[in-house]
C-alpha cells in the first residue's frame, strides 16, 4: 500500500527526531518539560498513523476501497493471519470466493493493514498472467527464498533476463522432443515396478500366509511418496541431464540427499517460508535457527555439485560423436547460456524437474486407492492397449502415440493435476501503476494467485469441484479425452498457470505423469494402508504429505 506523501513527512519527522533524543540525550532532554511534550506528540503521531493505516486510507482514501474484503477474522495492523499458516494452501481462498460476492477482485488485508488482492475470477486472471504479465513480478522476498536453493534460473528470472531464457530453452521443451523422452520414462517406470515389487517380495504382507508359493502375487505396504521422489529424479537425471542417477538401486547420492533436505515438507520450513516472507533476509539469517545453517550448507553443496556436473558434460559433449537427447546438451550445443546460467538451469531442472510430477504422482495414486472404480477402469484401458513394460524392451511399439490414445488414462492425469496443482499458491506485485479491467492498480500491490482455490471453485467447476471425477474430462459424444474438463475458461485451471510465466515443463511433467500412472496402475492393485487416514498437505512451496503416503500394494496377474 503506498502511503500519502503528508503523512510519510509526518511519520519522518517524529522518527529524526526520535533518534536525536535517543543520540544526544543531554541536548534533548534537559528540560523535563520538553521531555514530556516530545513524548506526547510522539506517541500521538503513531496513534495517528495506525488509525489512518487501520480504518481510515483503507475506506476514503485508497484506490482499491470500492473492492470487496474480507472482514470476518482481520485483526488490525496484522491482517489475516491464517494464510500465511493454513495448509493446504488455498482452501481459505475457496471459502472467501464462495462467500464474498465480487467481481473477480477480494482484498484480503495483510501485515500493515496492506491492501493485497485474490484474484478470483478468469478474466482477472487473464489480465495478470497474460494481457499485463510484465506489469506484474513475483515479490522480491519470494525470489529471493527460492534464489537461495535454484539460482537465477527461469523460475526466479523476470523481465529481460527471463524473456531471454524463456525463450532459449523453448526448443528443448517441444512437443517432439518430448516424445522421444517417453521411452525413457517407461523404461524408468518399469524400474519402478521391478523395485516395488522387490521390496514387497522381501517385506511380504504378514497376512498372506502362501506368499511364499505365489511369489507373484505379492502384497505388501509402502510409502509410495518416497519411491515417487526417486523414480521422478532417476527420469530428471537422465532425460534432463544425461546422468544415471540410479536412486530407485541407491540409497546414497549426495546431490539426491541435499535435495531431500530441501523440498521434504515438514511444519518448521513451512514456517521458515511464512517467516522469510515477514522478515528481511538478513534479519531471518541473524536468527539462531539451525534451519538456516542447513540450508546454507545444502544450496552450497548443491552448487558444487552442479558444476562439476556441467563441467563433466561439456567435455563429453567435445568427445562425443552422438547426438544426446537430454535438455543440458541441447542447451550447451546452443551455446547462448553462461556456465554460470547452466548451473543455474540445472538447479532448476532438478528442482522443478522432479518435484512437480512426484508430487502429482503420490497425490494421484492417493486418489485411485480411495477410487477403486475407477481404478479399475483405468487398468483395464491400460492392459487391453499396452503390453507390461517387461516384454517392451525390444518391441518397435511407439509408445508415446499409444498413451496418448487412452481416453481415460489421459482423463484421469488431468483430474489428478486439477485437484493437487503441485504449487497451490504463487503471489505477484505490480512493479508499475496500472490497471485490472476498470479497477485501477497502484505500484506495490500484492496479489494471490492460488491454482488450488481456482481449480476447486465450485463457482467455476460446479457442485462436485472437489471430487475426484475424470468423467469431466470425457467428451459423452465421442468418449474422446478433451482439454476443458467442462468448464468455459481454460483460466479455471491454473496448474501450470497461464501466459510468459506458465510451466514451461509442462508438456514433460504431462507426458512422465501419464507414463508412470500407467505403469503402476497396470501392474499393482492399490488401497489406502490406513483406510481412515487423512493426508495432510504441507510443505513450504509445494504441496505434498508430510507423514508421507502409505499404500498397500497388491500384484495383479495376467499383464
Amino acid at each position: 500500500m503506498t502511503v500519502p506523501i503528508p503523512l510519510r513527512l509526518v511519520l519522518t519527522s517524529a522518527s529524526l527526531c526520535l533518534f536525536n533524543v535517543i543520540l544526544f540525550p543531554d541536548f534533548f532532554l534537559q528540560e523535563a518539560r520538553l521531555t514530556k511534550s516530545f513524548l506526547i506528540i510522539t506517541a500521538l503521531v503513531f496513534v495517528l498513523w495506525g488509525v489512518w493505516e487501520a480504518f481510515i486510507y483503507p475506506r476514503w482514501g485508497s484506490p482499491l476501497r470500492d473492492i470487496p474484503a474480507v472482514t470476518s477474522g482481520v485483526i488490525p495492523l496484522i491482517g489475516y493471519p491464517t494464510i500465511t499458516f493454513r495448509r493446504p494452501g488455498g482452501d481459505t481462498f475457496i471459502k472467501f470466493m464462495n462467500e464474498i460476492p465480487n467481481d473477480g477482485l477480494i482484498i484480503v488485508p495483510g501485515l500493515m493493514n496492506s491492501q493485497d488482492i485474490l484474484l478470483s475470477h478468469p478474466s482477472t486472471l487473464a489480465e495478470v498472467l497474460v494481457h499485463k504479465n510484465y506489469d506484474f513480478e513475483k515479490p522480491s522476498e519470494i525470489r529471493n527464498i527460492i534464489r537461495n536453493v535454484l539460482g537465477d534460473g527461469l523460475i526466479v528470472a523476470e523481465g529481460d533476463n527471463h524473456k531471454f531464457q524463456r525463450k532459449h530453452l523453448i526448443p528443448a521443451f517441444s512437443f517432439g522432443h518430448i516424445r522421444d523422452l517417453v521411452p525413457v520414462f517407461w523404461s524408468k517406470a518399469g524400474d519402478l515396478v521391478g523395485r516395488l515389487s522387490a521390496e514387497l517380495y522381501e517385506n511380504p504382507s504378514p497376512t498372506d500366509e502362501s506368499f511364499s508359493h505365489r511369489p507373484k502375487h505379492i502384497e505388501g505396504v509402502l510409502d509410495i511418496s518416497q519411491w515417487s521422489n526417486k523414480v521422478t529424479m532417476d527420469i530428471i537425471g537422465v532425460a534432463g541431464l544425461g546422468r544415471q542417477f540410479n536412486s530407485l538401486y541407491s540409497a546414497e547420492d549426495e546431490l539426491i540427499d541435499n535435495y531431500q533436505e530441501i523440498l521434504e515438507p515438514s511444519y518448521e520450513k513451512g514456517l521458515y517460508f511464512a517467516a522469510a516472507t515477514l522478515l528481511p533476509r538478513s534479519v531471518l539469517a541473524a536468527l539462531p535457527w539451525k534451519l538456516n545453517q542447513r540450508l546454507d550448507e545444502n544450496t552450497a553443496s548443491l552448487r558444487r555439485i552442479c558444476r562439476q556436473l556441467l563441467r563433466d558434460k561439456t567435455d563429453l559433449a567435445k568427445t562425443s560423436k552422438e547426438q544426446p537427447l537430454d535438455i543440458l546438451s541441447l542447451l550447451i550445443k546452443s551455446n547462448n547460456f553462461s556456465d554460470e546460467m547452466l548451473v543455474d538451469e540445472i538447479l532448476t531442472f532438478l528442482a522443478a524437474g522432479h518435484e512437480t510430477t512426484s508430487a502429482a504422482l503420490t497425490w494421484g495414486l492417493h486418489l485411485l486407492a480411495k477410487h477403486p472404480d475407477v481404478q479399475t477402469r483405468l487398468r483395464d484401458e491400460i492392459r487391453s492397449n499396452l503390453p507390461s513394460p517387461s516384454t517392451t524392451s525390444n518391441s518397435n511399439i511407439d509408445i508415446a502415440a499409444v498413451l496418448e490414445s487412452l481416453p481415460y488414462l489421459t482423463a484421469v492425469c488431468h483430474e489428478i493435476l486439477r485437484l493437487y496443482p503441485t504449487v497451490p499458491i504463487t503471489m505477484r506485485v505490480a512493479i508499475r501503476e496500472t490497471a485490472i479491467l476498470t479497477q485501477q492498480i497502484p505500484k506495490g500491490t500484492k496479489f494471490y494467485v492460488s491454482p488450488w482455490a481456482i481449480n476447486r471453485s465450485p463457482l467455476l467447476w460446479g457442485d462436485q469441484a472437489a471430487e475426484f471425477v475424470p468423467e469431466r474430462w470425457i467428451d459423452p459424444s465421442t468418449g474422446k479425452a478433451n482439454n476443458t474438463g467442462g468448464v468455459r475458461s481454460n483460466y479455471s485451471n491454473l496448474t501450470f498457470l497461464h501466459g510468459p510465466r506458465s510451466c514451461i515443463g509442462e508438456k514433460f511433467a504431462r507426458s512422465e505423469l501419464r507414463v508412470l500412472i500407467a505403469v503402476l496402475v497396470g501392474t499393482f492393485e492399490m488401497e489406502m494402508a490406513d483406510k481412515d487416514e487423512v493426508p495432510i498437505a504441507g510443505g513450504a512451496i509445494t504441496a505434498k504429505p508430510i507423514n508421507g503416503m502409505r499404500l498397500r500394494l497388491k500384484g495383479v496377474d495376467g499383464w
